[in-house]
């Protein structure tokens, strides 16, 4: 393409830097909210879908690595956490320190930078530390800490990440205390009136021990994105679990099956009832990519049509699922020939693009590349709203494609 429209991602992510919640939390908590500390890997593991790292003592032998450390929970900063810039063959499962990270997985200028190396012009980013909901918070132990660990996170977003020094070109996406659907509301409200229009929430809440989408539980909160206009943002891994086949199958069957926890969480949304009690609700499944999609809307209304009667769901799902996806649901990508292909089965309003920086699946520094090779077949004004348009419209962006509330 001689031209190609300037890129908004819809999912990159945020390493943050370490003095977030030091600088934002009363100093009676800074001893034990969460911190930085430098300490040696002792075992890391990702099998069967399952993180398990081991944080070694003072003096022990192993490669050094910055932790975070909150209550009982220690994460190590890892390669995949920041992997832009490395050979593919040099992406392992290992720990890293900030000084080995690429600056603009943390820097707003370095961030900039990289976006402008990947014909990138605005870009919504998931937090890492909170994890992709915010499920660090809430499973916390002492709930007022987490609530205040969950709003300093929300102000750095908004004030220092998306803040002037962004430009307009960062989108901030908030994160809410899941154990209380009231308090979730209230922090929805609170970030839309500074105009945030995304909240993290989790693929499939049972995995975390909360309640499903279709019960009522959620109703406050969903009831507050409803009338702000605050978009469901929802990642693969937001339920702490990812898609795998068997307690030792190797991190390769669960890269390659990421997608299975959207399809289970877009069956639950369409089957709940939820897009008729909530009309003007929208969620996005975030990394997900669009290939799967025809399949489950097409088997989606078959069942309505069909097996509702007996199905629990015909006095709750008033239209075909594939209405409601076309009127509430977006699907993510950033490398999906194949549902490019199928566009006209998913819909051409109903798809965001991705460039997942500064994670291993990556496109950067091609992410242009790499759509015009796959999106070569289809009309300029198609490519538009897929790498641009919708997101405009999707998170109430400015006609220049930049965020409004960095300038108010």
């Amino acid at each position: 393409m001689a031209s190609f429209p300037r890129i908004i991602s819809v999912d990159d992510h945020t390493v943050e830097p370490p003095d977030v919640w030091r600088d934002r939390l009363p100093a009676k908590y800074h001893d034990v909210g969460p911190r930085i500390v430098r300490a040696p890997v002792k075992e890391m593991t990702f099998v069967g879908g399952r993180f398990a790292p081991v944080m070694g003592a003072s003096g022990d032998d192993g490669p050094m690595a910055d932790w975070w450390i909150y209550e009982d929970l220690h994460r190590p900063l890892t390669r995949l956490d920041s992997a832009v810039g490395f050979s593919r063959d040099d992406i392992r499962l290992e720990g890293i320190t900030y000084d080995g990270m690429r600056p603009g997985s943390y820097s707003v200028p370095q961030r900039l930078a990289d976006m402008d190396r990947n014909h990138v012009q605005s870009a919504l980013c998931f937090p890492t530390f909170p994890r992709f909901c915010g499920q660090t918070f809430t499973e916390a132990k002492d709930r007022e800490l987490a609530l205040l660990g969950i709003r300093a996170y929300n102000d750095w977003m908004v004030e220092e990440w998306c803040g002037p020094d962004a430009r307009g070109r960062l989108i901030p996406l908030a994160i809410v205390p899941l154990w209380d659907a009231g308090l979730a509301a209230a922090e929805v409200r609170r970030n839309a009136d500074r105009g945030v229009r995304a909240v993290c929430f989790s693929e499939i809440p049972p995995h975390l021990g909360l309640p499903s989408i279709h019960t009522d539980a959620w109703d406050p909160f969903l009831r507050a994105c409803d009338e702000t206009g605050t978009v469901i943002a929802m990642h693969i891994g937001s339920s702490s679990r990812m898609p795998s086949t068997s307690p030792d199958a190797p991190p390769a069957v669960s890269s390659t099956i990421t997608f299975a926890n959207c399809c289970f969480s877009l069956t639950d949304w369409l089957m709940s009832g939820t897009f008729d009690r909530f009309p003007r609700l929208r969620v996005m499944y975030a990394e997900g990519q669009i290939g799967w999609i025809p399949y489950v809307l097409e088997r989606a209304d078959v069942v309505w049509r069909e097996n509702r009667g007996w199905g629990g769901v015909a006095d709750k799902v008033l239209r075909p699922p594939s209405e409601l996806f076309a009127t509430h649901v977006y699907g993510c990508f950033f490398d999906d020939a194949f549902g490019l292909r199928n566009l006209p089965a998913i819909g051409e309003g109903n798809v965001l693009y991705e460039t997942d920086y500064p994670h291993s699946d990556s496109t950067w520094p091609r992410s242009r590349e790499v759509a015009e090779e796959q999106m070569g077949h289809l009309a300029a004004d198609v490519v538009e709203r897929i790498v641009r348009g919708n997101a405009i419209e999707l998170l109430g962006l400015t006609g220049e494609g930049l965020w409004a509330g960095a300038r108010t």
